[in-house]
């Protein structure tokens, strides 16, 4: 077995210092973008603030692309593309860091709320690989957008702030689970019982009782011609009574919104984990949160971008949606967005043909960044120890990735990865080598297969993350740190 050092127990104080600052930094960023759509906001936040100007503004103004300039694009709010221009001409190919933002969750249907028994709810799909049942019982959040028809949109957060109500899905009580607890695990929860619980209480009545029975008493006359068969209409009144509870929520909506229930129908919702990103251990040694499935490699990627000077080539973060259920739709991996940006890109650089692009597509240079299962000994049985990615080992390159016998994997050149390793260990980055799990029981798939589709050198790179897919998710601050630092010396000498 290759014996790799513990990454902790080479630090200095002054390393140490940087690690912590970054883990906090991470922590915001956590935080800050539970959404794919909240992931691309914040990104833009911060490197506008550090001199990027979206590709929109450079191709208006007309000015051409020049070596050490920053760029960035976006793909209908949900991925994003930065660049720094490299001394190369961008046919030479780019040194590209690649990873998603989107994570497994619960999406709101589009016809959600109901009420039943004097409870309201919301209707959910579940979003990705999850196990249901550890997503019950715990404090949610509702995050996204609802799109009205007159074209203006409305920003959804509830359940963040430290006043805010949560919401939860509920579970059934042990003294009444005995047939509950036979299932197996896939079936304890359903997905159709996946549903939010909002709300209990009715919409109150308006007027008095007594005020009630004088208008019923001075309108009998009229309703008893009115209502002379059965067929007559229920008044809305009655109608709101029978769902007062759900009536309660769209006035709630409506107040705080300016949202119809029809507005449903165009809105993205996403139920996420109410708990902030918190430090883990007793030794603070690692972090737990939502979402780290991928936005660990997403954050270490943007910093590393951030870090770096101009390059020989054009260094690139490419950040992209819907990886956890196939890199599908236009702001997945599979869409032309990353394409067609180079394509813009090379324009207002001066430089666009079509052979010219074909040409920086193949000959640019990958880190397909998504996570690695953290062996954890409590589950040795599923890990083959040789082939693990451990906590505080540092960077994990997988060199495929699929399931069984290597199924839809992207399979790195060993030229490659060669090259690889010797610029990690010139730049002293702790790095360890692994697969997902046993073969015949592992297996997942990245971004990775798509770009190699260029022709370009891609190889798979990330995090060690515990409890994968999980409402709370644990990487160790170590592993953060040196994904950063190989990021870094990626984009420098690849």
């Amino acid at each position: 077995m290759i014996q790799k050092d513990n990454a902790w127990n080479t630090y200095t104080e002054e390393q140490l210092e940087e690690l912590e600052a970054l883990a906090k930094r991470y922590r915001a960023f956590l935080d800050a973008g539970k959404t794919e759509r909240e992931c691309v906001a914040e990104t833009v936040r911060i490197v506008r603030a550090q001199g990027y100007r979206s590709l929109d503004e450079v191709r208006a103004s007309g000015s051409r692309l020049q070596a050490g300039d920053k760029v960035y694009a976006v793909g209908m709010e949900k991925t994003i593309a930065l660049f720094v221009i490299g001394e190369q001409p961008l046919e030479k190919g780019m040194r590209i860091l690649g990873a998603h933002i989107d994570s497994p969750r619960l999406d709101v249907k589009q016809d959600p709320l109901y009420e039943d028994t004097e409870l309201a709810y919301l209707d959910t799909h579940y979003y990705g690989g999850i196990k249901k049942y550890q997503w019950v019982t715990v404090p949610l959040a509702i995050h996204g957008v609802v799109a009205k028809k007159d074209g203006t949109k409305v920003q959804v957060c509830i359940g963040e702030k430290e006043d805010d109500p949560v919401v939860f899905v509920s579970d059934l009580l042990v003294h009444l689970s005995g047939e509950q607890m036979e299932k197996k695990a896939r079936v304890v929860i359903e997905g159709e019982k996946l549903d939010i619980l909002v709300g209990s209480r009715p919409l109150p009545k308006t007027g008095s009782a007594g005020e009630q029975g004088e208008t019923e008493a001075s309108s009998s006359d009229q309703n008893d011609t009115e209502c002379a068969d059965a067929a007559c209409k229920e008044p809305d009144d009655k109608k709101a009574e029978k769902e007062a509870v759900k009536q309660n929520i769209l006035a709630i909506l409506k107040e705080a919104y300016d949202m119809e229930e029809e507005d449903f129908l165009s809105a993205e919702l996403e139920i996420v984990p109410a708990e902030k990103a918190r430090d883990c251990g007793l030794d603070r040694s690692m972090i737990m949160a939502y979402g780290q499935d991928d936005r660990v490699c997403a954050y270490t990627s943007l910093e590393a971008i951030l870090s770096v000077p101009t390059q020989e080539y054009t260094c690139c973060c490419l950040l992209v949606d819907k990886e956890e259920i196939g890199s599908v739709g236009a702001t997945g991996m599979q869409s032309r967005f990353f394409e067609n940006t180079v394509a813009e890109l090379m324009d207002c650089a001066g430089q666009y043909s079509e052979l010219a692009l074909r040409r920086a597509l193949s000959r640019s240079r990958m880190l397909s960044s998504d996570v690695s299962a953290a062996y954890d000994p409590l589950f040795a049985g599923v890990f083959e120890k040789k082939n693990s990615a451990y906590f505080g080992k540092g960077l994990v390159f997988n060199k495929f990735t699929g399931s069984r016998g290597k199924s839809g994997s992207n399979d790195a050149n060993a030229e490659y990865i060669a090259a690889i390793r010797a610029l990690l260990d010139k730049h002293k980055v702790a790095y360890q080598t692994a697969e997902l799990g046993k073969v015949d029981i592992g297996g997942g798939g990245t971004i990775a297969y798509i770009s190699a589709l260029y022709g370009m050198e891609v190889i798979d790179s990330g995090v060690a993350v515990m409890n994968m897919h999980a409402p709370m998710e644990v990487t160790s601050k170590a592993d953060v740190y040196e994904a950063k630092k190989g990021y870094c010396a990626f984009l420098m000498e690849a």
